[in-house]
């Protein structure tokens, strides 16, 4: 049972970093903060690029988003029960 809690506080760790930098990786509407980290992507690959790298991290931030909360949710139980 200990091990599976290290595990899943590993992958927790992983999924929050993962989280984090893809967020900042997006483009907001104001362009702020994210604009400035990934602005060069724009120029890089042109505008259209652009916007399907941030429908595709949008897309992958959906996903480990509720990945992440799930395992929230299971190590909560885990830990509740134990």
């Amino acid at each position: 049972m200990q091990t599976v809690n290290i595990v899943i506080s590993a992958l927790l760790f992983v999924f929050a970093i993962f989280l984090v930098a893809a967020v900042l990786m997006q483009h907001g509407k104001t362009h702020n903060l994210s604009g400035t980290i990934a602005g060069g992507a724009e120029t890089f690959f042109g505008k259209t690029k652009g916007r399907t790298i941030d429908k595709m991290l949008s897309k992958i931030t959906t996903i480990v988003s509720i990945i992440f909360v799930l395992l929230v949710m299971v190590m909560y139980i885990m830990n509740y029960h134990a």
